[in-house]
């Protein structure tokens, strides 16, 4: 079971992202490469990317041991450097807060290819706390 479910997007379990640890301030993301993952040049495509870093980023700043505690967030602004490329494997997006006020946090993180360990994508992410709307 994936224990951002409710907390985290759609998005991440329609691209099979699996949370791999989660605790405060950080966050590590898993991914398999799969075809619908590849671009027209047969890699994985910057969007699932950014999206790993994302996921990575904002799952860094919504921790709480009580899952009744956990806090939603949404992201303001996301950069994003692509360093490397990748077809095939798994890929591992780590998370960090660096920063936290009230209302918002700041969060770095990278994907790096599983075996090789290269570097595919690093970023820095914004992100605003919410509150629930169920």
């Amino acid at each position: 079971m994936n224990e951002l479910r409710g907390f985290a997007s759609h998005l991440g379990d329609l691209l099979g992202f699996t949370l791999l640890e989660w605790r405060e301030g950080f966050a590590r993301v898993r991914c398999a490469i799969h075809p619908h993952h590849l671009n027209r040049a047969d890699i994985v495509h910057g969007g699932v990317l950014m999206s790993l870093l994302d996921e990575a980023g904002a799952a860094a700043g919504v921790y709480a041991a009580e899952r009744a505690a956990r806090r939603h967030s949404v992201t303001v602004s996301l950069n994003c450097q692509f360093t490397g490329r990748a077809a095939n494997g798994v890929m591992i997006a780590t998370g960090e807060v660096v920063s936290a006020g009230r209302n918002i946090y700041f969060s770095r993180s990278e994907v790096r290819h599983e075996e090789s360990g290269e570097l595919l994508a690093f970023g820095a992410s914004t992100h605003r706390w919410r509150r629930s709307v169920k």
